[in-house]
């Protein structure tokens, strides 16, 4: 998992607040310094500082954005002379322009910058040091990280289901799955609907553990989420099939075929299987034949074989001749020749019976010739 992609924007809070103050300060053009000291303590910004800021909005809301020219602008003003209000504006319009520029390291040390100079109320300071701990998981810093959100969960009087989420997968990527499962099964328990990542984690954990019957209703989850996610049906199927719920675990690779999802060899073989152990080898039989016919499998000997099986399960013996042939050749196996010569004892073809035998007993390599001979007698 990516740092960039758990936070890519800070919260608009800081922005909206000097945006906010910027048509105040064309109106205190003719107060005193003093009378400008007083507002900025009081929460509002000085004439000349927030020209700077308004300049430096202007530049970052700009098409496409002018980060360089914006930082040369805060760059401008003067630190000694701001106050604890105008300062945590200040930086926080750093933190903005860093945090655009993928800056992670800086964008953090900027807002706990504003942190420090004492401008800011409670919810600020409460969204500020939030954003602090996504910036640290930005920067892969997993630990620092946890331990962030850990502090902040136990001040902030709401925890989101987000910090949660990023709790858990901050634990879950310094590799203590222990600590990760908890917070991310809040997470997706608070959350009205959970996005699919969150699910996923979760059900990471559960596999992990071989928790088959906690996964099996993320998973559904998941599917009926992203219908069109081949993966989600085939760990469906998984799921179902560790819990030996065959008949199920077929019923979603089945749903998946239908939809046109599962295209790989693999995926196909695995659909052909679980239709042979439920006891529905005609089907087997009739999928294998179909993709072989449109090229989307690999036409090599086991699946031949596969295909055969299936065949003679359903006692389709004239079916079950051709691929079993097949096989024979591709692989020069007396063991498959023998169920050849067994198959058209089925069907009465004797003569073809015979020759299939004794191929059979001249490859060398069945494990039983014996019985190849009594069946050639």
């Amino acid at each position: 998992m990516r740092g960039a992609t758990l936070l890519r924007t800070l919260s608009a809070l800081s922005l909206a607040f000097c945006l906010a103050a910027a048509p105040a300060l064309a109106q205190s053009s003719k107060e005193s310094k003093e009378e400008e000291k007083k507002k900025a303590a009081a929460g509002q910004i000085d004439q000349q500082t927030g020209k700077k800021l308004t300049q430096a909005i202007e530049l970052l809301n700009a098409t496409p954005p002018n980060f360089g020219q914006a930082k040369a602008v805060l760059d401008g003003i003067k630190r000694d002379s701001l106050s604890p209000y105008e300062a945590s504006r200040v930086f926080q319009l750093y933190a903005s322009i860093y945090n655009s520029q993928e800056k992670y390291s800086d964008a953090r040390n900027a807002i706990q910058q504003a942190i420090a100079a004492g401008g800011m109320n409670e919810v600020e300071l409460d969204q500020a040091n939030f954003n602090v701990a996504q910036l640290y998981l930005a920067e892969e810093k997993w630990k620092e990280g946890a331990a962030a959100l850990e502090s902040w969960i136990a001040k902030t009087p709401k925890p989101n289901s987000n910090a949660y989420y990023l709790l858990a997968v901050a634990y879950y990527q310094q590799g203590d799955e222990r600590r990760a499962l908890p917070p991310a099964e809040k997470a997706v328990a608070m959350a009205e609907k959970p996005q699919p990542s969150w699910l996923q984690l979760v059900l990471a954990l559960y596999l992990k553990n071989e928790q088959y019957a906690k996964a099996e209703p993320l998973v559904r989850k998941l599917v009926a989420a992203e219908p069109g996610n081949k993966a989600n049906w085939v760990q469906l199927s998984a799921v179902l099939g560790a819990q030996e719920k065959y008949d199920d675990a077929l019923v979603a690779l089945q749903l998946a075929y239908h939809l046109g999802l599962l295209k790989d060899d693999s995926e196909l073989r695995r659909l052909a299987d679980l239709m042979a152990f439920n006891s529905i080898p005609y089907r087997c039989g009739t999928l294998l034949t179909k993709e072989v016919a449109a090229k989307r499998m690999n036409n090599d000997a086991a699946l031949q074989e596969k295909i055969a099986n299936c065949w003679v399960a359903a006692r389709e013996w004239d079916k079950a001749v051709g691929p079993l042939r097949n096989a024979a050749q591709m692989k020069r196996s007396g063991d498959l020749y023998v169920r050849l010569g067994e198959v058209h004892v089925q069907r009465e073809d004797w003569k073809s019976a015979i020759d299939a035998l004794r191929k059979a007993l001249e490859t060398g390599n069945a494990k039983d010739p014996g019985n190849a001979q009594v069946l050639l007698g």
